[in-house]
């Protein structure tokens, strides 16, 4: 119980302690090292379906070669901290300041310093505000790290990647299945360092039917600026076509209006009812075009570019808008 409660006050822990059946969780760990020519995502977790059989798995997103890789282990390889967030998954060890691989494709260990967070006060932990206490949620998300600077390397196809000086980012989901419809964004690569947007959008099932949820955040020197649809933000306008995706999020005080063209994107597994038979797609190459404004006068507070823009889509993107 004391397990428990203390990873609900910290939403980077393992948060499935006491499930056996119909429940995912997992870390998406971003890094692209500094010359930018390599971008990689390694996504380690658990997965258990209705019938309580588990499997622990390591995915591996190549961003720029557009490929992924999935690694099954057995259950019992995946082993939580009950203090901390720190998972192992067989010789694979991830947390917040540092990851270890040793995969068929990779190897290494990477550090990662000065780590950004999600605000995170007591009676609304982590990136869920609220939602964090509603105890039947499809799908729960997180933030580790808006974004830190990395050092060392990757041995990855026999090839050796120096991500030092590079930029990463960490975040999380846990429930039993993706939304039905969603849209998902993240950049950390900006003229300047120390800026960090992400921003997602989901149909998310209610006692009463459905509505749309949506969390967007864009940090700039360690503040942020948060659009959330728990904290009295709206969406004033949500286009996606097969060529772009444009949303703008309004607030008493600030407007952020977000414009990204769709790549090319890479097939991954996804949970449906707590298994990773599903699957979506997510493109890491994207330039997600922000400008941050004064809602009241229209005064521009920042306008930039986000490279090695992630993007995934999926689902009806229409239903989006429903209320």
């Amino acid at each position: 119980m004391l397990t428990k409660i203390r990873s609900l006050f910290n939403p980077s822990m393992y948060q499935g302690w006491g499930n056996t059946r119909r429940y995912f969780e997992g870390w998406y760990f971003k890094v692209v090292n500094a010359p930018e020519t390599a971008a990689f995502a390694f996504i380690p977790g658990i997965s258990m379906n209705e019938a309580g059989n588990k499997q622990a798995f390591v995915q591996v997103l190549d961003g720029k070669k557009k490929t992924a890789e999935y690694f099954p282990f057995e259950s019992t390889a995946f082993v939580p901290s009950e203090k901390n967030f720190m998972v192992t998954v067989g010789n694979n060890f991830f947390s917040a300041s540092r990851m270890r691989l040793e995969l068929p494709s990779v190897s290494g260990e990477l550090t990662f310093t000065g780590t950004r967070e999600w605000p995170n006060p007591w009676y609304a932990p982590g990136i869920m505000g609220p939602y964090t206490f509603a105890p039947f949620m499809e799908c729960n998300h997180g933030i580790v790290s808006m974004d830190h600077g990395i050092s060392g390397s990757l041995v990855i196809n026999g090839e050796e990647i120096d991500f030092t000086g590079g930029r990463g980012y960490i975040e999380k989901d846990w429930g039993h299945s993706f939304p039905s419809a969603y849209i998902w964004m993240q950049s950390n690569h900006f003229a300047a360092n120390g800026i960090s947007f992400k921003a997602s959008v989901a149909r998310i099932p209610w006692l009463t039917g459905n509505f749309t949820g949506f969390i967007s955040g864009l940090m700039i020197d360690g503040r942020l600026y948060p659009f959330t649809e728990y904290g009295g933000s709206k969406i004033v306008s949500l286009q996606v076509t097969r060529q772009k995706v444009e949303i703008t999020f309004r607030n008493r005080k600030h407007t952020l209006s977000v414009s990204a063209p769709r790549d090319t994107a890479t097939p991954l597994a996804a949970p449906i009812k707590g298994f990773m038979g599903g699957r979506i797609e997510e493109s890491m190459t994207s330039a997600i075009s922000l400008m941050l404004s004064e809602t009241s006068t229209g005064r521009v507070i920042f306008s930039g570019e986000g490279r090695n823009g992630s993007i995934e889509i999926s689902g009806d993107p229409d239903t989006l808008m429903l209320h």
